[in-house]
């Protein structure tokens, strides 16, 4: 087994092909593939399935490419090391957050701290930002509701309270709260399975003995909120994640809080790399 085997396969799966792979590597697509090849005819194992020109991967595939996320990410912490005296005046730190808007504090108080360092930030719920993590798609998450776990870092950030919102031409806009035994047959707006607003209230709903009917479901929370302003139904959100009126208006929720309890999360395996760590720390240090 050789190392450029190793990395060929880990590239061609991640990129999801072996052209794609190639020039990521600064290599020609038959030197990708050769590599590849070698691998398999060595230990005789099929690692990636080929068919129409697709390629997708095997079970043993799946297995080694977890492997393989270790090594490399292994790999960049020793290079980390061994240029200590330059960490963190380049490099990229990849986020992947529910609302970015509770996060935004430490955003800021990094990039005056670190700015050769590149940031992105993608959206998901929960489930996908786990699965992200997982997958060393994503170096930190932000999200909430994070039982403790061996396999992540946790930092508490905040917590909101869920409240219900309408257009301003809603017959409820008046009210100053609702029970959510009222909300039983209205028109609800409510976000996709798998979102944690979802969840919690409907869990709450749950313990009141509230059944809670949907007129309509969207993906992702501004979709929901764009819904709810053209006078769609009833909408929720984190009282914190509500930016611009969009002529909304607010309604509490009757009953104790529905909080929405954010963190940032990485795995615990990961939190000893320079750019996870130093982000951990200025959270840490402003909470």
């Amino acid at each position: 087994m050789r190392y450029v085997q190793l990395r060929a396969f880990h590239q061609v799966a991640l990129a999801g092909g072996f052209s794609r792979a190639a020039s990521e590597l600064n290599l020609t697509q038959p030197a990708i593939s050769d590599q590849v090849r070698k691998l398999e005819e060595e230990y005789d194992v099929l690692l990636f399935s080929r068919q129409h020109r697709q390629i997708a991967l095997t079970a043993m595939g799946e297995r080694l490419l977890a492997i393989t996320h270790r090594l490399f990410d292994a790999e960049d912490q020793a290079r980390g090391l061994l240029l200590e005296s330059r960490a963190l005046r380049l490099g990229t730190l990849r986020l992947a957050a529910d609302s970015v808007h509770h996060v935004l504090h430490v955003l800021t108080a990094f990039r005056e701290i670190y700015p050769g360092v590149r940031i992105t930030v993608s959206a998901g719920n929960t489930e996908t930002i786990v699965a992200q993590l997982r997958s060393y798609e994503a170096d930190i998450g932000v999200l909430g509701d994070m039982a403790p776990h061996r396999d992540f870092e946790i930092i508490a950030l905040n917590a909101a309270r869920i409240i219900a919102v309408v257009a301003a031409d809603h017959p409820l806009a008046s009210r100053r709260s609702l029970a959510l035994a009222e909300l039983a047959g209205m028109a609800l707006v409510i976000r996709e399975s798998g979102s944690r607003t979802r969840r919690l209230l409907e869990q709450r709903a749950s313990e009141t003995g509230v059944r809670l009917t949907y007129a309509i479901e969207v993906e992702g929370r501004e979709a929901a909120l764009d819904i709810v302003a053209a006078s769609g139904g009833i909408g929720f959100v984190s009282e914190a994640e509500l930016r611009g009126d969009r002529g909304l208006v607010r309604i509490a929720l009757d009953g104790p809080p529905i909080l929405m309890e954010e963190s940032l999360i990485c795995l615990s395996e990961r939190r000893d790399n320079k750019a996870i760590k130093a982000f951990l720390d200025v959270a840490r240090d402003l909470s």
